[in-house]
């Protein structure tokens, strides 16, 4: 049998017909977009960091339940009493975790598009049935829509983007208020950018059952790391951990977050400087003719080309060094969009420049 029919025979179609997620070479470029923090440590504290690093044992395994990071995280992030973290190697080994543990025959996986990638990708991994009930024209939620489909899918986990990638906006608190409490099922809200945004339903966790709240490091300028935190109630952390590898978390990994912990007010101030130069970007794509931003609660910036091709000028900004996020091909809402994350002054200067000789 040849290798094409023992493909055919052994992987499923739905994993035969998916592309794998494509990470652009970024060589050379002025790197905008991944939604990365653009500021390093002070180089005082990356000596300190590094003096820390040495103490690591690694020729041990690391620990499984990484104690002391997982406290830190909880006075960090201020998780309510009586909840439970699981840990991930990044936001999308949890969404992994969730599904896998859910995927029972017919279970069905929503959320609303246009919105992160991997909840449908893993859906499909998962073996799962997976939903999106478009967004409004203004990204927000169609509530009956989103009644609908809940009532016609059943599903066992509905994610919520808290604020959405890429339309970088809060949906409305009572919306998602109204979801959790229709829910016939898990209800996970993914707050990766909330150090942008300002609010959280962390606070809501133990109001209801049904509520999990994800959050990640990534966006806070430890992409490196992969740390993924999920939080929420006892008996749904204590079920998702038996599907956790006893691993997943590496010592370098731990031991960095540690001291990055200690380190809180380094991470406020990048997230401030980032929020104002968000403004002042926002304001600069907004004087351009023929372009069309949306406010961002995030750490980057959604806009349309209005009279010209997303393509062409995609190209034309990487002809000119600058790489940012096309999101074209998506059709729908997002024809002839571009994101964009928010850089340091002289970067996000450099694709204004770009940005101007390309469309």
């Amino acid at each position: 049998m040849s290798s094409n029919k023992k493909i055919e025979a052994l992987i499923r179609p739905e994993i035969r017909a998916l592309k794998a997620y494509h990470v652009p070479d970024a060589t050379g470029l002025i790197k905008l977009d991944a939604m990365e923090n653009p500021y390093s440590f002070p180089e005082p504290v990356k000596r300190e960091w590094l003096s820390a690093l040495q103490q690591v044992a690694l020729n041990r395994y690391p620990d499984p339940d990484a104690p002391r990071l997982r406290e830190r995280l909880r006075v960090a992030l201020a998780i309510p009493d009586g909840m439970e973290l699981v840990l991930g190697n990044g936001s999308d080994e949890l969404i992994q975790i969730i599904l896998m543990a859910v995927a029972r025959p017919g279970a069905a996986v929503l959320a609303p598009t246009p919105t992160f990638v991997m909840y449908e990708m893993i859906a499909t991994f998962a073996g799962m049935k997976f939903t999106g009930v478009p967004l409004m024209p203004d990204f927000s939620l169609d509530m009956p829509a989103m009644a609908k489909a809940m009532a016609a899918q059943k599903p066992a986990v509905i994610f919520i983007s808290y604020p959405n990638n890429p339309t970088a906006n809060l949906f409305a608190r009572e919306d998602i208020v109204s979801l959790i409490e229709q829910a016939p099922g898990l209800v996970v809200l993914d707050e990766a950018y909330h150090a942008f945004a300002g609010q959280s339903f962390m606070n809501e966790l133990g109001k209801h059952e049904n509520l999990l709240v994800m959050r990640t490091l990534s966006k806070q300028g430890l992409a490196g790391l992969r740390l993924g935190v999920l939080a929420g109630p006892r008996p749904w952390l204590a079920e998702f951990n038996k599907v956790r590898l006893p691993y997943n978390i590496g010592t370098l990994t731990q031991a960095s977050a540690e001291f990055v912990l200690t380190h809180l007010a380094l991470l406020d101030e990048q997230a401030d400087l980032i929020r104002k130069e968000r403004e002042k970007l926002f304001q600069a794509l907004s004087a351009l003719k023929g372009v069309q931003v949306w406010p961002s609660q995030t750490n980057f910036l959604l806009f349309r080309v209005e009279k010209g091709d997303a393509d062409r000028v995609f190209e034309g900004l990487r002809r000119r060094g600058v790489l940012i996020k096309n999101m074209n091909s998506a059709g729908g809402v997002l024809k002839n969009c571009l994101r964009v994350t928010v850089g340091t002054p002289e970067e996000n200067g450099a694709f204004l420049k770009a940005l101007e000789t390309s469309l």
